[in-house]
């Protein structure tokens, strides 16, 4: 498949009931078929983990049945083998573009049992398979060799998500597998991972700012950035001061692109001050002046 620089990590909007918004849903995915950002369903900052298994079969069918004109990426995370199996042949099934494979959770296996995981899911399936490593909330780091032995082992890996959130554990893993394309899985630090040779950006903030968060990748891969690094830092940042993806969705309910900013515990509203609601107001005025400055 064609590869795209910007993959929107995207939210799942729900009811206030906590069942799934589909009509918000689509409103979100349209939004980033016209930015032409890749879509990103069941991952982290879609609450994948915490939805029931015919709701992310539901989700997935949902997204596909819309045929959109941007690629669809489908997030498998878990830590029982089994189950993270038999999602992949429901996705074969339903055929999407890519799949995302994360490190198992909370085992904290080692190099020798990362590379056996993996390629115990992607044996299963001959869709394209990003790798990803998410130290922050698996609790156990990818290990550098892997993406190398799967490189060598697999020809569908389409590449590996970064979110260590050092750059220089994303240059070493850069340093071990040159001939695997990276993403940066933090939007902060996607200068300092296109300035290593990253290829593009798993996003967050493009949930909100679907078209500015494509230009400022397209801007960090071309290497123009010293413009770009005081606001998008400051932007960046302040969707991250309380928990992923209360500010995305709270921000997106202010648009008015989703009609609740739902989440489903142990994720809480009450965990996202009125101080950071402001900020995110005034950094959405911010990006919106930048953009239409740029045109």
């Amino acid at each position: 498949m064609e590869q795209n620089p910007l993959w929107t990590a995207l939210i799942t909007p729900m009811q206030p009931s906590g069942e799934v918004d589909f009509k918000s849903f689509e409103y979100m995915l349209r939004q980033q078929e016209e930015a032409g950002n890749g879509v990103l369903i069941l991952g982290s900052t879609g609450e994948g983990l915490n939805l029931y298994e015919d709701e992310k079969r539901e989700i997935v069918s949902f997204t596909k049945s819309l045929d959109l004109d941007v690629p669809m990426m489908v997030g498998i995370g878990g830590f029982q083998l089994s189950s993270q199996v038999d999602f992949i042949h429901f996705c074969n099934e339903v055929n999407p573009d890519a799949l995302l494979l994360v490190t198992p959770l909370y085992a904290k296996p080692g190099a020798e049992g990362q590379f056996e995981w993996f390629s115990e899911l992607m044996a299963e399936t001959d869709l394209p398979c990003m790798l990803y490593n998410v130290p922050s909330r698996t609790g156990v780091k990818m290990h550098p060799s892997v993406p190398a032995r799967i490189s060598e082992e697999f020809d569908n890996l389409l590449g590996v998500k970064e979110a260590s959130g050092s750059v220089q554990e994303f240059k070493a893993f850069r340093e071990a597998a040159p001939e695997v394309d990276f993403y940066s899985g933090d939007d902060g630090l996607t200068p300092d991972f296109s300035a290593e040779g990253g290829v593009g950006l798993v996003s967050v903030c493009a949930n909100v700012w679907p078209k500015a968060t494509r230009k400022y990748v397209e801007m960090c891969v071309e290497g123009d950035t010293e413009e770009l690094l005081p606001l998008w830092k400051k932007s960046t940042a302040v969707l991250f001061k309380a928990p992923n993806p209360l500010p995305v969705k709270v921000m997106a309910h202010r648009k008015g692109w989703i009609e609740n900013d739902t989440v489903r515990l142990p994720l809480s509203l009450g965990d996202i001050s009125e101080e950071v609601e402001k900020e995110l107001l005034d950094t959405e005025a911010e990006i919106t002046d930048w953009l239409e400055n740029l045109n």
